[in-house]
């Protein structure tokens, strides 16, 4: 499918003047200029190919691919096949992720209608199922139902540290994984710096330093470049769930 051409443009700022949450972009339609922040996904979604083009050609994130990449290394190296996964990619946004699970089930979840709408317009193939939900309202309909696919694994990628997925949210699908099944997720790096007490950072680390998540993979990588062309760098990990977190732990956190 070829993809619309947008008239996307950068402002003019000092290195490291916007932090990430608030860069911007500038997107002209007609006789109209927009300016949209990179984290009004709604109406970055409506627009076909805008995700794309602003993410992945201009600013080269790769995190989808990388995070593909590390998943089946981990699992050759532990002697599983992808085909065995039963996956719950939360963050779904318009399908990047998904596309790329070639596991036995593949069910993506957002809070934002906007996202299954591009989903289902440009990679209806992605998903077996997708639900627009607030995981942290989880009715438990809505429980039954997540529980009923048996989900072995779970990834969440270019979603975390930033409001868009509250830790309740996460730790609502975390728990959804089977016990022994597969995590994989990334981070902006200096939310893993000991100077970094927000809730996300302190639920990871608690995470990665309990029995609930055993580590099997953490790389810090390039995720993608800012708006002054300056490397973003995360860290990707992957890991198996050893327990689920409890309600206590949210304290914490959000």
């Amino acid at each position: 499918m070829t993809l619309p051409l947008h008239d996307i443009s950068f402002p003019i700022t000092e290195p490291g003047t916007l932090q990430q949450d608030q860069s911007y972009f500038l997107l002209r339609e007609g006789d109209q200029m927009l300016r949209l922040r990179f984290h009004d996904y709604g109406a970055i979604y409506e627009r076909p190919g805008l995700y794309e083009q602003l993410f992945y050609k201009r600013l080269q994130c790769n995190s989808p691919e990388k995070a593909r990449e590390v998943l089946l290394k981990v699992l050759r190296d532990s002697h599983q096949d992808v085909h065995s996964l039963r996956v719950l990619d939360l963050g779904a946004g318009n399908g990047m992720m998904g596309e790329l699970l070639d596991a036995a089930r593949v069910v993506g979840v957002d809070i934002l209608p906007e996202a299954r709408a591009a989903c289902e317009r440009d990679r209806p193939q992605a998903y077996d199922a997708y639900y627009v939900l607030d995981m942290t309202r989880l009715e438990d309909g809505q429980a039954r139902e997540m529980k009923s696919w048996q989900l072995n694994a779970m990834t969440c990628i270019a979603a975390l540290g930033f409001g868009d997925i509250p830790v309740s949210a996460f730790t609502q699908a975390y728990n959804l994984i089977e016990t022994g099944g597969w995590v994989v997720f990334n981070i902006k790096e200096t939310f893993l710096h000991e100077c970094d007490v927000t809730g996300f950072s302190r639920l990871v680390k608690e995470m990665m330093l309990s029995d609930k998540l055993e580590v099997h993979h953490l790389e810090r990588y390039r995720h993608r470049l800012s708006i002054d062309g300056a490397p973003l760098f995360y860290f990707l990990l992957v890991g198996r769930k050893r327990a689920d977190i409890a309600s206590s732990w949210l304290q914490v956190s959000d």
